[in-house]
Protein backbone atom coordinates (compact mmCIF):
# COMPACT_ATOMS: atom_id res chain seq x y z
CA UNK A 1 0.00 0.00 0.00
CA UNK A 2 1.20 3.53 -0.83
CA UNK A 3 1.80 5.85 2.18
CA UNK A 4 0.06 9.14 1.79
CA UNK A 5 0.65 12.11 3.29
CA UNK A 6 -2.33 12.56 5.29
CA UNK A 7 -1.40 9.24 6.71
CA UNK A 8 1.84 10.55 7.60
CA UNK A 9 0.48 13.62 9.42
CA UNK A 10 -2.44 11.73 10.87
CA UNK A 11 0.06 9.23 12.31
CA UNK A 12 2.54 12.16 13.49
CA UNK A 13 -0.01 13.69 15.54
CA UNK A 14 -1.07 10.41 17.40
CA UNK A 15 2.42 10.04 18.50
CA UNK A 16 4.15 13.23 18.31
CA UNK A 17 6.99 11.00 16.24
CA UNK A 18 9.16 12.60 13.44
CA UNK A 19 7.72 12.95 9.83
CA UNK A 20 10.65 10.29 8.78
CA UNK A 21 10.49 8.02 11.51
CA UNK A 22 6.19 8.52 11.18
CA UNK A 23 7.21 7.92 7.05
CA UNK A 24 9.59 5.00 7.48
CA UNK A 25 7.09 2.66 10.09
CA UNK A 26 4.24 2.88 7.79
CA UNK A 27 6.47 1.89 5.01
CA UNK A 28 7.38 -1.34 7.05
CA UNK A 29 3.95 -1.89 8.11
CA UNK A 30 2.64 -1.38 4.61
CA UNK A 31 0.41 1.33 5.58
CA UNK A 32 -0.79 -0.19 8.82
CA UNK A 33 -1.66 2.79 11.08
CA UNK A 34 -2.26 0.82 13.99
CA UNK A 35 1.00 -1.69 13.47
CA UNK A 36 3.01 1.62 12.79
CA UNK A 37 1.96 3.37 15.71
CA UNK A 38 2.71 0.01 17.81
CA UNK A 39 6.45 0.18 16.37
CA UNK A 40 6.80 3.35 16.80
CA UNK A 41 6.09 2.81 20.37
CA UNK A 42 8.17 0.12 20.75
CA UNK A 43 11.00 2.23 19.42
CA UNK A 44 10.49 5.28 21.75
CA UNK A 45 10.59 2.92 24.40
CA UNK A 46 13.71 1.11 24.17
CA UNK A 47 15.57 4.22 23.29
CA UNK A 48 13.87 5.79 26.75
CA UNK A 49 15.81 2.81 28.52
CA UNK A 50 19.01 3.82 26.88
CA UNK A 51 18.42 7.22 27.80
CA UNK A 52 18.24 6.23 31.44
CA UNK A 53 21.72 6.60 31.59
CA UNK A 54 22.34 10.37 31.09
CA UNK A 55 22.66 13.18 33.68
CA UNK A 56 19.13 15.16 34.60
CA UNK A 57 20.15 18.31 35.95
CA UNK A 58 17.59 20.23 34.31
CA UNK A 59 13.46 20.16 35.27
CA UNK A 60 10.88 22.13 37.20
CA UNK A 61 9.80 22.43 40.92
CA UNK A 62 5.63 21.87 40.59
CA UNK A 63 3.08 23.07 43.12
CA UNK A 64 -0.19 21.90 43.73
CA UNK A 65 -2.34 23.01 45.97
CA UNK A 66 -5.89 20.80 46.18
CA UNK A 67 -9.29 22.77 46.05
CA UNK A 68 -9.60 23.77 50.24
CA UNK A 69 -5.78 24.33 51.04
CA UNK A 70 -6.10 21.57 53.22
CA UNK A 71 -3.43 19.18 50.53
CA UNK A 72 -0.26 20.83 48.65
CA UNK A 73 2.61 18.77 46.89
CA UNK A 74 5.88 19.70 45.44
CA UNK A 75 7.06 17.99 42.63
CA UNK A 76 10.80 18.38 41.34
CA UNK A 77 10.82 16.92 37.88
CA UNK A 78 14.31 16.41 36.03
CA UNK A 79 15.57 16.35 32.48
CA UNK A 80 18.51 16.91 30.56
CA UNK A 81 18.01 20.75 28.71
CA UNK A 82 16.26 23.79 29.54
CA UNK A 83 14.68 23.55 26.22
CA UNK A 84 12.69 20.50 27.40
CA UNK A 85 11.80 21.98 31.16
CA UNK A 86 10.05 24.98 29.28
CA UNK A 87 7.77 23.40 27.29
CA UNK A 88 3.95 22.89 27.95
CA UNK A 89 4.19 18.94 27.37
CA UNK A 90 6.66 18.99 30.35
CA UNK A 91 4.84 21.34 32.65
CA UNK A 92 1.78 19.16 31.93
CA UNK A 93 3.65 15.96 33.30
CA UNK A 94 4.56 17.57 35.90
CA UNK A 95 0.97 18.91 36.71
CA UNK A 96 -0.35 15.00 37.11
CA UNK A 97 2.72 13.96 38.99
CA UNK A 98 1.56 16.20 41.19
CA UNK A 99 -1.96 15.86 41.09
CA UNK A 100 -0.93 12.11 41.29
CA UNK A 101 0.97 12.59 45.15
CA UNK A 102 -1.69 14.63 46.00
CA UNK A 103 -4.48 11.66 44.93
CA UNK A 104 -2.38 8.08 45.93
CA UNK A 105 -0.21 9.31 48.60
CA UNK A 106 3.01 7.50 48.03
CA UNK A 107 5.70 7.43 50.25
CA UNK A 108 8.68 7.16 47.77
CA UNK A 109 9.46 7.38 44.33
CA UNK A 110 10.89 3.92 43.61
CA UNK A 111 12.26 1.07 45.54
CA UNK A 112 15.33 2.72 45.20
CA UNK A 113 14.75 4.89 47.81
CA UNK A 114 12.92 3.13 50.52
CA UNK A 115 15.42 3.07 53.38
CA UNK A 116 17.42 -0.41 54.12
CA UNK A 117 16.39 -0.40 57.78
CA UNK A 118 12.72 0.43 56.29
CA UNK A 119 9.86 -2.31 57.94
CA UNK A 120 8.28 -1.77 54.81
CA UNK A 121 11.16 -4.07 53.27
CA UNK A 122 9.30 -7.03 55.10
CA UNK A 123 5.71 -6.55 52.67
CA UNK A 124 6.71 -5.53 49.28
CA UNK A 125 3.55 -7.49 47.27
CA UNK A 126 2.13 -5.81 44.27
CA UNK A 127 -0.12 -4.37 46.22
CA UNK A 128 1.77 -3.19 48.57
CA UNK A 129 4.30 -1.94 45.88
CA UNK A 130 1.43 0.26 44.32
CA UNK A 131 1.05 2.14 47.41
CA UNK A 132 4.57 3.02 48.60
CA UNK A 133 6.06 3.82 45.58
CA UNK A 134 5.14 6.48 42.76
CA UNK A 135 6.52 5.13 39.95
CA UNK A 136 4.58 2.18 40.49
CA UNK A 137 1.12 3.36 41.22
CA UNK A 138 -1.10 3.18 38.39
CA UNK A 139 -1.95 6.63 36.84
CA UNK A 140 -5.15 8.00 38.34
CA UNK A 141 -6.31 9.34 34.25
CA UNK A 142 -5.18 5.93 32.93
CA UNK A 143 -4.82 2.94 35.21
CA UNK A 144 -3.79 0.69 32.37
CA UNK A 145 -0.20 2.56 32.44
CA UNK A 146 1.88 3.24 35.68
CA UNK A 147 3.46 6.95 36.56
CA UNK A 148 6.58 5.20 35.52
CA UNK A 149 5.12 4.61 32.26
CA UNK A 150 3.78 7.92 31.94
CA UNK A 151 7.61 9.38 32.69
CA UNK A 152 8.72 7.02 29.94
CA UNK A 153 6.54 7.61 27.28
CA UNK A 154 7.76 11.96 28.01
CA UNK A 155 11.48 10.44 27.84
CA UNK A 156 10.85 8.70 24.66
CA UNK A 157 8.59 11.66 23.42
CA UNK A 158 10.86 14.29 23.83
CA UNK A 159 14.04 11.80 23.22
CA UNK A 160 15.82 12.82 26.73
CA UNK A 161 15.38 11.36 30.06
CA UNK A 162 13.08 12.63 32.23
CA UNK A 163 13.25 11.47 35.89
CA UNK A 164 10.76 12.39 39.11
CA UNK A 165 13.42 13.64 41.64
CA UNK A 166 11.44 13.60 45.06
CA UNK A 167 8.09 15.02 45.96
CA UNK A 168 6.87 16.25 49.75
CA UNK A 169 3.42 15.86 49.84
CA UNK A 170 1.83 18.28 53.21
CA UNK A 171 -1.89 17.81 54.60
CA UNK A 172 -3.27 19.65 57.35
CA UNK A 173 -3.97 17.35 60.26
CA UNK A 174 -7.14 15.98 61.29
CA UNK A 175 -6.57 16.10 64.83
CA UNK A 176 -8.75 17.70 67.38
CA UNK A 177 -8.40 20.64 69.97
CA UNK A 178 -6.85 19.80 73.13
CA UNK A 179 -9.58 21.24 74.72
CA UNK A 180 -12.34 18.50 73.27
CA UNK A 181 -10.44 15.48 73.68
CA UNK A 182 -9.82 16.49 77.24
CA UNK A 183 -13.88 15.91 77.83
Amino acid sequence: MAVTVEMVRQLREETGAGVMACKRALTDTDGDVAGAKKLLEAEGLAAASKLAQRATSEGRVTAYVHPGDRIGVLVELNCETDFVARTSEFADLAHEVALQVAAMQPLYVSEADLPADSPDREDLTPDRRATLFLAEQPYIRDPSKTIGQLVTEASAKTGENIQVRRFVRYELSQATDQSEQAE
